[in-house]
């Protein structure tokens, strides 16, 4: 996009807001969206005088510097800024807590219904979804960051849940997203995955009908988590069905830009955009293949026939190489070249179906359905070192947090181990209630969990908060 001119001087600092060339919004929008203080603005010298875009620069940049400190790091999508589950660099989470006696307890709020959302954190709010079985209703909330209280519950949709999910997914399972401007959420419901977009104050500006979403062979439920990319929501919507496909939509008005078929596959997996070999990259995994897409275009750039047919966790990767796991029918991880040759890697039988992997350069994690947590060397699939850490049962994936690992068990225990390749190093077990499914957020000096405790009809979730204080209330 070239700068727009004006031959006119611009004599007040008012009518310089008024005309502010389309470059220097369209790079303050890019900035904002990017979730980083970047400021990369081009002014004209033939539009302003040089001290007026000084003064104009500094103002905004001044604005964005005192968002940042009053409302602390965003983590507005699925995975977080960079979509890899790492907490930004100057997160200091807690190492240990209790929810019985309240000890390095913030807050902790009581969450109507149940859902598996991961939460999102936009300035000073944070946003996730639910859905309530008595009175059939799918909803978005909105709580305070700062003190947890809840300030508003919006219904997105009411009576049209699908009849039958499997008893560990939930109705409201795909986490919301934002540009920083506006709110995203998509639901399954009336036989379909529906998208709408709202304000921060849950006026909803477009509601539309993606796709179908009926699927035949296993009523297993939803759980893709969508995307945006510059101006693009992108979304999974994948089964054994017709309409089986990624989608992407217009933030402004929800319209259709571009659709890929996928196979008439049941997958669940959300898909993620990456830079890896210096190109962006949309990448999703199932079906027995790992393909690449332009995310923009919407066209396909390699693929690699590798996998299994389902896959629930998201792409990870080390700047080289792309992974992912799966279990049905065949159990496995899988490693992928990310530089365009398509080249399968290594495997092994390692299988991490719902949970994601976590990478850091040259070496990745991994918390198998057995509770048995591995390391290994991304570059030839060498295993570092393997150690138990419960049981079994997992959803939720694992959170880097500076050298640190935060892992949730579907039991409600959270573990922290060292982020280190060379040994295996337990740090802390923190029970943390009877039931996690979300996966823990953690920014500035506090980690966010969404649990539960209780069974049937007496379960209840809330929303914790830990760190940043000595002594706070228990979990009641």
């Amino acid at each position: 996009m070239t700068e727009k001119t004006h031959p006119a001087r611009i004599r007040t600092l008012s009518t310089t807001y008024r005309k502010v060339p389309t470059q220097l919004t369209h790079n303050i929008k890019r900035s904002v969206r990017s979730q980083k203080p970047v400021l990369n603005f081009v002014v004209s010298r033939h539009f302003v005088p040089q001290c007026v875009s000084k003064i104009l620069l500094m103002m905004i940049f001044l604005g964005v510097m005192e968002s940042h400190s009053l409302h602390g790091e965003q983590w507005r999508s699925w995975r977080g800024p960079n979509g890899n589950n790492h907490a930004p660099a100057n997160t200091d989470a807690p190492l240990s807590w209790d929810i019985k006696t309240g000890h390095n307890i913030a807050w902790s709020t009581a969450i109507p219904g149940r859902g598996h959302s991961t939460p999102i954190f936009v300035d000073q709010w944070i946003f996730l979804t639910t859905s309530e079985l008595e009175n059939q209703s799918q909803s978005v909330l909105k709580l305070d960051r700062e003190s947890g209280r809840l300030i508003n519950q919006w219904t997105i949709h009411k009576g049209t849940l699908p009849t039958r999910i499997h008893p560990n997914n939930s109705h409201a399972s795909p986490s919301p997203v934002s540009d920083g401007t506006h709110l995203y959420v998509c639901f399954h419901t009336e036989d379909a995955i529906w998208a709408t977009a709202l304000t921060f104050d849950g006026q909803i500006l477009w509601k539309k009908r993606v796709s179908s979403y009926k699927p035949a062979a296993f009523q297993f439920g939803y759980g893709a988590s969508p995307l945006i990319e510059e101006d693009l929501l992108i979304i999974a919507a994948e089964y054994d069905g017709e309409e089986s496909g990624l989608y992407a939509l217009s933030l402004e008005k929800g319209e259709p830009v571009w659709k890929l078929r996928r196979p008439q596959n049941l997958n669940f997996a959300t898909p993620i955009v990456a830079s890896i070999a210096g190109q962006r990259q949309l990448l999703l995994a199932g079906a027995d293949q790992l393909i690449s897409y332009d995310p923009i275009k919407g066209t396909v750039r390699w693929r690699a026939d590798t996998g299994t047919e389902a896959i629930c966790g998201t792409i990870a990767w080390d700047d080289r190489r792309i992974l992912f796991s799966g279990g049905n029918p065949i159990a496995g991880t899988w490693c992928v070249s990310g530089d365009g040759k398509a080249s399968p890697l290594w495997d092994n039988n390692v299988m991490c179906y719902e949970q994601s992997l976590l990478t850091i350069k040259n070496y990745a994690f991994a918390i198998a359905d057995s509770g048995v947590a591995y390391c290994w060397r991304t570059l030839d699939g060498i295993t570092m070192w393997r150690q138990r850490l419960f049981a079994g049962g997992i959803s939720a994936s694992p959170l880097l947090v500076g050298n640190r690992i935060y892992i949730a068990s579907q039991a409600g225990t959270i573990y922290v181990i060292a982020a280190t390749p060379d040994r295996f190093d337990l740090l802390a077990e923190n029970p943390s209630g009877q039931s996690i499914f979300a996966s823990p957020v953690a920014l500035g000096d506090r980690i966010y969990f969404r649990t539960a405790v209780g069974t049937g009809s007496e379960r209840q979730e809330f929303l914790v908060a830990a760190g940043g204080i000595s002594q706070g209330k228990p979990l009641r």
